[in-house]
């Protein structure tokens, strides 16, 4: 801004800003099914390790919330959450109802600490402590670098998504405070699952039977179609290659 001042004012002729490159903007890997997968055969239920990413995954909570839950959050069938981003400012309650992948996490569980989370020292987690903890436990799954313990919340914001949850639904979850950063966390939603999803919908819903549009409602004559795969995933080829 400076610089393009100094030259509409005449005191430069030059910009030497000109060639600098922005900083990349970048987002958090949203962890994919497969990333999951191993992170749990790694950790078995009865672990620390679980424990954490049961708690992340299925609340869809930052760390630094996580790490504060209590036993005491727990009652009838929910956790209590006020998430600390907004604490100050609103103090809103979020109650989340518990998975049963996370209920059966938690049943094996001792309750005698505060925090549901604990040190090897029966301590309560900092959020600094817990971020290093998972880093070394995500490390020692073998998965890759990409795979950071806030894209386990976007994970948990995925997988609503793709269970046909409306972005008012996952903020009740997660507890954003807009609708667009909802949306930021859900990109990862799996396009194919959506898109098959759309076409059986089309299918099942076009009501046109006798024009030429019949043939699966997009237009496309019987004859010209070498079909393959077409019932399961409503989808077909062309020739070689799909339309």
């Amino acid at each position: 801004m400076l610089i393009h001042f100094a030259i509409d004012n005449g005191w430069r002729r030059d910009d030497s800003t000109l060639r600098i490159k922005k900083f990349a903007k970048g987002e958090f890997h949203t962890w994919t099914e497969e990333e999951l997968a191993q992170y749990e055969r790694k950790w078995p239920v009865g672990t620390t390790e679980r424990l954490a990413y049961a708690l992340l995954l299925y609340t869809g909570q930052r760390r630094s919330d996580v790490v504060g839950m209590s036993w005491g959050d727990v009652r009838d069938g929910t956790i209590c959450v006020v998430p600390l981003k907004t604490k100050r400012i609103t103090r809103k309650k979020l109650w989340i109802p518990i998975h049963p992948a996370l209920a059966k996490v938690l049943e094996t569980c001792d309750q005698d600490g505060d925090t549901i989370l604990q040190t090897a020292f029966a301590k309560p987690f900092t959020g600094n402590g817990f971020g290093n903890f998972m880093a070394d436990k995500i490390a020692r799954a073998g998965l890759p670098e990409r795979c950071v313990t806030h894209g386990l919340r976007k994970a948990a914001a995925r997988r609503l998504a793709e269970a046909g949850c409306i972005a008012n639904e996952i903020a009740a979850i997660t507890g954003h405070a807009t609708l667009q950063e909802v949306s930021r966390y859900t990109k990862a939603a799996e396009q194919r699952k959506l898109a098959v999803a759309a076409m059986r919908r089309l299918s099942i819903h076009n009501p046109n039977t006798d024009s030429q549009t019949d043939f699966q409602g997009l237009g496309l004559l019987p004859k010209s179609l070498n079909i393959s795969r077409r019932l399961e995933y409503g989808w077909w080829s062309r020739g070689e290659s799909n339309p």
